[in-house]
């Protein structure tokens, strides 16, 4: 019997989305959590130590956007990976710290469940 897959926290406000995205890791046998906005995350991030990796979108309500609060997990949390989308043409991924991945919206769940299980290696 192989270990259990990590905890992935997804932090999506369009519903629909969130959805895709949840599927695609419960799928691939990942505990998910989810939040609406960075608050929420930065939230379940200290309630939930076993979070390994976040799955974040750039635009979203709150105090942060997804990359900001991508820069906030490296700085706190340096062992959680993180991939962050948008599928907004004027968001330029060169503005994410250096070891943050990035994947254009519209993606495709085995395609990020490829690139966070890259991160977390």
């Amino acid at each position: 019997m192989s270990a259990p897959r990590p905890t992935v926290l997804i932090v999506e406000d369009q519903p629909l989305l969130l959805l895709h995205v949840r599927f695609a890791f419960e799928d691939a046998g990942y505990a998910v959590i989810q939040a609406a906005n960075a608050d929420e995350a930065l939230i379940a991030l200290d309630r939930h130590p076993d979070i390994r990796a976040v799955f974040t979108d750039v635009a979203m309500p709150g105090s942060l956007d997804g990359a900001a609060l991508a820069e906030r997990i490296r700085g706190a949390y340096p062992r959680v990976a993180v991939l962050v989308t948008s599928g907004h043409q004027a968001f330029a991924p060169t503005d994410l710290p250096d070891d943050i991945r990035f994947v254009a919206k519209p993606y495709v769940g085995h395609e990020i469940i490829r690139m966070l299980e890259e991160e977390m290696a």
